[in-house]
């Protein structure tokens, strides 16, 4: 299948491209791009191509692009090459010196050139809305993700000397410089230093050593001075005002966080105190579950005895007992004197679906609730896995239910092979 694509350089330069892999020579346009090998592209002169050359992974039946400058973007008078010959020329000789690019391009007149770039790039309404659009989608975003302890505001421009001069650290606008640098004295170490041609090799090296720690020094004074920008340090007052509009925990975290800045650009660093943040949400909804967890676990325990009214009234009171502090004493146990309760009604029960039919029969006689059976199951399992083995007295302290009902289920689990005795 063939594709007629661009190169991404306009350039006829062959110099710019890699060479041809089938007899290395510059390629020259047209020439292929094999459309499946790469990255790096795989790259073909017309006369490897027709000859079917094959290389490694490569074979002449891949689809390919057939690479070329050759055809009109604007004008259907210029092609590709041409517009991008025209642009450069522009950058080089200067909007106006249309003699000079006409010199440069060699293959359009002084008229042609600068009658077709009025036309295009200019006067063309396309370009202008094109430009736009992006200006407005620019700005938009910036305010769209805006930090509000982050200004890049231009700073106010104070009187000398005066308070609000101060304030701003000897900033002067004007000059978008400070008054005194950091390090301000780095430069006094190479006010003796002078290179000449009789210095021994190790004076010389000594020499290089000391202008590479002022680069370090100049390096560490550019980048105290980009945070202070970017983070909007420069005008303290309007921060410090900004800084008391938000609560007394978002100060003291901001304070905190603040030594993070150094390593963080000022989107990243509002969105890290924004997850640190977010922690005490999480804490709380965390507190949530579980408390609504627990309160799952006492339905499974109410469902166990809430066709036995003595058994239930025994439970009612234990946990008014351990609501008001108090530690109950006395078991919650079914009647003796009735009869056997018949099995339970699984139909319509959460969790019935995931039991196997061994595990029915023994939810319906022992009446526990396929939920709070599974997470029996899982605990003791775990435990299990995690001891190397489970004893009775290990699964009773696990789940605290009726222990008659503790003692049918790690039977049950020991002789189906779920859990191991000890």
């Amino acid at each position: 299948m063939e594709r007629l694509a661009s190169f991404s350089s306009f350039t006829d330069d062959p110099f710019d491209k890699p060479p041809c892999r089938g007899c290395s020579s510059y390629l020259t346009e047209p020439y292929i791009k094999c459309a499946e090998c790469g990255p790096p592209p795989f790259l073909l002169c017309l006369q490897c191509f027709t000859r079917g050359f094959e290389y490694k992974k490569h074979h002449n039946n891949h689809t390919y692009e057939i690479m070329t400058s050759n055809f009109p973007v604007l004008d259907p008078t210029w092609t590709a090459l041409e517009e991008m010959a025209l642009l450069e020329a522009v950058m080089d000789c200067g909007f106006g010196n249309w003699q000079d690019v006409a010199n440069q391009m060699s293959t359009k007149t002084k008229e042609e050139c600068e009658k077709h770039y009025m036309k295009h790039f200019i006067n063309n309404p396309l370009f202008a809305s094109t430009l736009l659009s992006l200006k407005q989608a620019e700005e938009n975003q910036l305010t769209d993700t805006a930090i509000p302890f982050c200004s890049t505001e231009e700073p106010p421009r104070p009187t000398f000397d005066s308070l609000l001069s101060r304030d701003m650290a000897g900033y002067m606008p004007a000059r978008a410089d400070f008054i005194e640098e950091f390090d301000n004295y780095a430069e006094w170490d190479l006010r003796d230093i002078d290179f000449v041609e009789d210095d021994s090799d190790l004076l010389h090296a000594l020499k290089i050593a000391v202008v590479d720690i002022y680069h370090s020094r100049l390096k560490e004074r550019q980048r105290r001075k980009k945070i202070i920008r970017d983070h909007g340090l420069i005008n303290l007052r309007k921060f410090q005002i900004l800084e008391r509009r938000y609560p007394k925990e978002v100060q003291d975290l901001y304070e905190a966080m603040r030594h993070f800045a150094r390593i963080l650009g000022p989107m990243e660093h509002d969105k890290f105190i924004e997850s640190n943040a977010c922690a005490k949400t999480y804490d709380r909804l965390k507190k949530t579950r579980e408390e609504e967890r627990l309160k799952r676990t006492m339905l499974s325990e109410v469902l166990q005895y809430i066709q036995d009214s003595s058994a239930c009234q025994q439970w009612l009171s234990r946990q008014a007992d351990i609501d008001s502090g108090l530690n109950p004493t006395m078991p919650v146990m079914s009647n003796s004197g009735r009869r056997n309760a018949p099995p339970l009604n699984l139909t319509g029960l959460p969790g019935t679906e995931k039991l196997n039919e061994k595990e029915k029969e023994l939810c319906q006689v022992v009446r526990l609730v396929p939920g709070a059976y599974l997470e029996y199951k899982a605990a003791l399992v775990n435990e299990c896995h995690k001891q190397g083995g489970l004893r009775l007295a290990q699964a009773r302290a696990l789940i605290k239910i009726d222990v008659n009902k503790t003692r049918k289920i790690y039977d049950f689990l020991i002789r189906e092979e779920y859990i191991t005795k000890a």
